[in-house]
């Protein structure tokens, strides 16, 4: 997840993954709060849409298509050519421009004091989510005895 050439030492895919998984509240906060120094922005795209949900049968090693989830998507661009980009699921096109907003931020100045606290704070709050998660999941595991 860590990228030393990163910016704020996240690569973008991994940014774009702790931004898509943020607390949707801090997202659109964090997004109105460096909206304002942004400048003009043209908006590319901005809608709603089903995407296929792609799984790997690890017996077979295939890849197959679990079946489709609701996603929404915003695609935004400066005059200088830099582009945001945000997707989550579910119907919630304010948190994908808010993390699109965000994105086109980290390309136009690079990560910055509150935007770099923001992914870090984040990211930890996600790991500590997945742990518990994992941890509730373990604890119903059953061991079964084979004969």
């Amino acid at each position: 997840m860590f990228n030393e050439s990163g910016s704020g030492g996240f690569d973008h895919a991994a940014t774009l993954g702790i931004l898509a998984r943020s607390r949707p509240e801090r997202l659109k906060a964090l997004a109105e709060a460096v909206l304002d120094g942004m400048g003009d922005i043209r908006v590319i795209t901005n809608r709603t849409g089903l995407v296929m949900v792609p799984m790997r049968d690890t017996v077979e090693n295939v890849d197959f298509h679990l079946g489709e989830v609701l996603v929404s998507e915003a695609h935004i661009a400066d005059a200088a050519g830099h582009v945001g980009y945000g997707m989550v699921t579910g119907r919630d096109l304010e948190r994908a421009m808010a993390m699109a907003v965000v994105d086109l931020h980290l390309a136009m100045t690079g990560s910055t004091g509150d935007v770099a606290g923001f992914l870090v704070e984040e990211s930890a709050h996600l790991r500590s989510e997945d742990e518990l998660r994992m941890r509730q999941v373990e604890a119903t595991r059953v061991e079964m005895e084979t004969f």
